[in-house]
């Protein structure tokens, strides 16, 4: 049986290695490069191993009908259409925006939601990409990320078995990881399912199963870690007051800090499974064991 790791950049992500944690920036940075370098350097600061944007082509990811809705915007009352232009970044905006996580250390990929978003992220060679949970059926974008042979992260929110199973059959399971997430913002504790990591681990014994979270504090997705989740993604925020749909869903930089130490402090704690009486155990043996 092959080992459940996958090499990303020049480290690996599976059973055996460090829980690899993602600050998911996504959407909330508002169309600003400032404020993504400033989420960038929150991550850095809380110990991430990594940090993930979203891609969209508007004109195909938004449907015709909903292009001339007006909503209000941080730019004033505009069409839906221009909203979802000024939230995505240019390919000048992206370098800057590589160049800064090249210079933090910090791994940097997309989630890109059409193949054309695909073509535009992968000028910038990401060291792996994440299909979201609404692309999950879209047989085209799943084909076109294995064509590219990278890494590939599914999420699998909103998805029934079938889909993920075909899903899995479409892409492989060579250099594939596998999210659980249930897609509601913020998402009811009841709602989690969190045992589905184990029922994901057992599916699939060579794959490395992961945990994407939306719900508000941080112990489901220490528990997940306890399951066996090889990584783990939160969405990232300055300040969940903040404008934008997925805030209230994300984790301020002091949370996610605390995340990301909590997690290396079970990961310290989980030891090897082999009983064993350590050396700092033994003057209470002597002390206190009264038939040896």
């Amino acid at each position: 049986m092959s080992k459940r790791e996958v090499k990303v950049g020049s480290g690996f992500i599976g059973d055996g290695h460090p829980v690899f944690v993602i600050a998911e920036i996504g959407i909330n940075h508002n169309g600003s490069v400032e404020t993504a370098k400033k989420l960038i350097d929150g991550a850095a600061y809380a110990g991430c191993d990594a940090v993930k944007f979203q891609k969209r082509t508007p004109e195909i990811c938004v449907p015709k009908d909903q292009w001339n809705i007006e909503r209000d915007t941080p730019w004033g009352r505009i069409t839906y259409i221009d909203y979802r232009h000024k939230m995505e970044f240019t390919k000048e905006q992206y370098q800057e925006i590589v160049d800064y996580c090249d210079k933090k250390g910090i791994v940097w990929f997309a989630s890109c939601w059409d193949t054309e978003a695909v073509d535009f992220i992968e000028q910038f060679k990401p060291a792996l990409y994440k299909i979201a949970s609404a692309c999950i059926t879209d047989t085209e974008l799943l084909l076109k990320h294995k064509a590219l042979n990278r890494p590939v992260m599914i999420s699998t929110g909103m998805s029934t078995t079938d889909e993920i199973e075909k899903a899995v059959d479409t892409l492989g399971l060579e250099n594939l990881m596998i999210a659980h997430a249930t897609s509601t913002y913020p998402c009811k504790l009841e709602e989690l399912n969190l045992k589905v990591i184990s029922t994901l681990r057992e599916k699939y014994p060579t794959v490395p199963i992961g945990y994407s979270g939306h719900e508000t504090g941080l112990a489901p997705t220490e528990a997940a870690v306890t399951l066996g989740a090889a990584f783990v993604e939160r969405h990232i925020t300055l300040d969940r007051a903040m404008w934008g749909t997925d805030q209230a869903a994300s984790v301020e930089v002091g949370g996610f800090h605390k995340l990301v130490e909590n997690i290396r402090d079970l990961e310290l704690a989980f030891g090897d499974g082999v009983k064993k009486v350590y050396e700092s155990e033994m003057a209470s043996r002597k002390k206190l064991r009264r038939v040896q």
